[in-house]
């Protein structure tokens, strides 16, 4: 399978702007651009007769304050108006540009990236992430030079900046009432590792106020230490303090706290997709997973598919991305969804990847099941996945090349109905990433072995 993609997009990736800070694209002059180009489409084609609202917040990360200020000061310079959340994880970001009826918002965040990387996400007014065709539009704005001169509004027509009191407090109120009002998590322990981010209070407060014991790791951010060998991208260190602790389980969240990944009290990861059955199973079970479907994307296990149909629910496939998952779930009108990689969407609480969310949707499961999460996450059984990054010139010709298309033919005829191959450009990276799964782990390893150098080969390197 080979994701299309139709892309016109230079600066934007899968999740927004991102980049080395103090590097093109990644400067305060792209963000003052771009905060710009942003409230000057507001201005003209969304808001009328007032200023343009816009929120906006950052992680933990150096460089966080520099690009909070750019971005907010493109913005006034075209008439909006700033309401800043200062330190709030993206998915709380998009809950207050909703709350607060704001036109857009924007956060300063490369999620799971080191310190030394920064990113530029933005939502609409309902808090939903922008679709590609504005994103298009926007890089348009941004590279017209009369954006700064013909364009600008009069000089008592600028914006202002105004502070958002109490932005952490109103998420963590929000996140609270997703949690079923008779239920708590009393006599739970909870690993809970922050990775230094912009989660290091809010979650914290979240499970503690709703009743369990937590072990709280990571929770002191420097500017520096987001990320740095903690939090989902090493749940290894959670892991160790659940055999340690003999907690029920524990919740590794990344820098800006959109997603979550799992261990049980055994001290084991648990796989996203698994999270994904247990959830989307019991939303069923309770009537409350609309048309009995759900949206993951194209790297979702088969396992996860084939655990679902048996269970009666469809599963419907986006392109990766947390934001393609849920303009899918928007389109065929479902309300769960989310990505192996731990962001998952519960539309009926928010629009966007959530890890908080997460952990305490699982937690609900667990209290109603009286079921441990290893227990649950049983259910299925991921088959073997081989994932093989291959370094080339130009990605995006993966999807086109004529010889790509005869050699996904070939291998489909290999795996038959009990193996799969993803063949998709990188959005981060210079590379083409090569996805096999199947039964027998020493077969697919072999064959996505022999796919990644045949990728190679046609699509080489230039240096």
């Amino acid at each position: 399978m080979l994701r299309k993609n139709s892309d016109k997009r230079h600066l934007f990736g899968t999740d927004g702007i991102r980049g080395l800070v103090n590097t093109e694209p990644m400067t305060s002059h792209t963000a003052l651009a771009l905060g710009a180009a942003l409230t000057y489409l507001l201005r003209t084609e969304r808001v009328s007769g007032r200023k343009p609202k816009v929120v906006v917040g950052k992680d933990t990360r150096l460089s966080g304050d520099m690009l909070l200020a750019a971005v907010a000061s493109g913005v006034m310079s075209q008439g909006g108006d700033v309401f800043e959340a200062d330190t709030l994880p993206t998915p709380g970001l998009a809950n207050l540009t909703a709350s607060t009826r704001a036109d857009a918002g924007i956060v300063i965040s490369a999620s799971h990236n080191p310190y030394e990387d920064n990113g530029i996400k933005i939502f609409d007014g309902q808090g939903y992430k922008l679709p590609d065709e504005i994103e298009v539009k926007l890089e348009e704005l941004m590279t017209c030079a009369s954006i700064n001169k013909e364009m600008l509004p009069e000089p008592h027509a600028v914006g202002r900046t105004f502070p958002v009191r109490d932005a952490v407090g109103r998420y963590v109120v929000s996140l609270k009432n997703t949690f079923p009002k008779n239920l708590s998590l009393e006599g739970l322990t909870i690993v809970l590792d922050c990775a230094n981010g912009a989660a290091y209070k809010s979650a914290p407060s979240v499970f503690e106020e709703l009743g369990a014991t937590c072990h709280v790791l990571a929770a002191n951010p420097d500017g520096f230490n987001i990320n740095l060998n903690t939090g989902a991208l090493h749940p290894e260190v959670a892991a160790q303090k659940v055999r340690e602790t003999g907690a029920d389980l524990g919740v590794a969240l990344d820098g800006d706290a959109d997603r979550a990944i799992f261990i049980d009290a055994q001290g084991k990861v648990v796989d996203g997709d698994q999270i994904m059955f247990i959830c989307a199973s019991h939303l069923k079970k309770k009537g409350q997973l609309l048309r009995d479907s759900m949206v993951a994307t194209i790297m979702s296990n088969m396992a996860l598919e084939i655990a679902l149909k048996e269970d009666g629910i469809f599963l419907f496939r986006a392109p990766v991305g947390d934001r393609y998952v849920a303009e899918l779930l928007r389109k065929k009108g479902l309300n769960f969804g989310g990505e192996k990689s731990g962001h998952l969407i519960f539309l009926d609480h928010a629009t966007t990847g959530d890890g908080t969310l997460a952990a305490l949707q699982t937690l609900s499961v667990m209290k109603e099941s009286g079921a441990s999460l290893a227990e649950l996450a049983g259910q299925v059984k991921p088959f073997p996945q081989v994932l093989i990054n291959v370094r080339v010139a130009k990605p995006s010709e993966v999807e086109n090349h004529p010889q790509v298309g005869l050699l996904l033919e070939e291998y489909k005829q290999k795996l038959g109905d009990k193996g799969r191959l993803i063949l998709r450009p990188s959005g981060t990276e210079p590379v083409v990433r090569v996805m096999m799964e199947g039964e027998d782990e020493k077969e697919i390893s072999f064959l996505a072995q022999e796919c990644a150098q045949r990728v190679s080969s046609f699509l080489r390197l230039k240096l």
